[in-house]
């Protein structure tokens, strides 16, 4: 269970962080860095959420994907 609960954190920080880089004009938000700390930060809480069946925040993580790739495949 620890290296399930490291993956969520990971996951976590990896969300807030391109949220703050965003907020702080460090990234931008229609950038291929912010796009891809969502996607792997999302991927990360998606295997914790999983694993301990919160079923609703997997779903907002799957969206959260989803949407990140979709801009990816338009921004080229």
């Amino acid at each position: 269970m620890m290296i399930i609960d490291s993956i969520g954190w990971l996951g976590s920080f990896m969300v807030v962080f391109a949220y703050a880089l965003n907020m702080y004009k460090k990234l931008e938000a229609d950038s291929i860095p912010y796009y891809l700390l969502n996607i792997f930060g999302s991927a990360c809480l998606i295997v914790n959420t999983i694993y301990h069946h919160a079923i609703p925040s997997a779903a907002v993580n799957i969206v959260w994907i989803t949407i990140a790739l979709i801009a990816i495949i338009r921004k080229k």
